[in-house]
């Protein structure tokens, strides 16, 4: 009998294994093709009205991205105190694009255009509703900050600021400017998190 219950728990236990080994993997999350010194992954999206907008079209100029999330109170709070909009203020004059990117899979349009509105955003908020944009980054959080140069090539990944006195994106934009070399291309960005889209089964 002792032999017999052993031979049943050694077939279970091969059983168990085979099942385990040929079980599908957890999918990957998608590794982010955007890296400092390289050219930024070119996307084409749609703003609040439906316009369309395409990073490549912007060649020539500087641009930066802002990853937002109205429903995030540290990106809604970067918008009352005017950090973003003032930041935009004193660079768009010197000719640099700002893009906002709402890669929450629940954000509407609707909802984004009188947002806008009320925050006295003067650029647009470009819609990744299936979060490609947002993965092909590395998008982490809102806000989470990107500086592209004219030639295309990402020069900045991180937070506005470090909570305190220093706005980084100024200082990277700054830099950029004067044809120099970003100095802290790289920052941990702070906020909520993406709120990307499940994977569907």
């Amino acid at each position: 009998m002792k032999t017999k219950w052993i031979l049943i728990i050694a077939a279970a236990v091969v059983v168990g294994a085979f099942i385990y080994t040929q079980s599908p993997a957890a999918p990957a999350k998608p590794e982010p093709k955007a890296r400092i010194g390289e050219p930024a992954p070119d996307f084409s999206l749609k703003d609040t009205f439906g316009k369309q907008f395409t990073l490549s079209e912007f060649k020539g100029k500087i641009v930066v991205l802002e990853w937002i999330n109205q429903q995030c109170p540290i990106s809604k709070g970067t918008h009352t105190k005017q950090l973003m909009q003032k930041t935009y203020k004193k660079y768009a004059e010197k000719g640099v694009v700002w893009l906002a990117i709402d890669t929450s899979h629940y954000a509407k349009p609707d909802k984004n255009r009188v947002y806008a509105a009320k925050q006295g955003l003067a650029y647009p908020i470009l819609h990744d509703p299936n979060g490609k944009v947002g993965h092909d980054y590395g998008a982490r959080t809102t806000p989470h900050m990107y500086v592209i140069d004219k030639t295309g090539k990402l020069l900045y990944n991180g937070a506005i600021d470090d909570k305190g006195k220093t706005n980084y994106v100024a200082a990277a934009l700054d830099e950029v400017l004067a044809g120099k070399a970003v100095s802290k291309p790289k920052t941990d960005p702070y906020g909520c998190s993406v709120k990307y889209a499940t994977a569907k089964k």
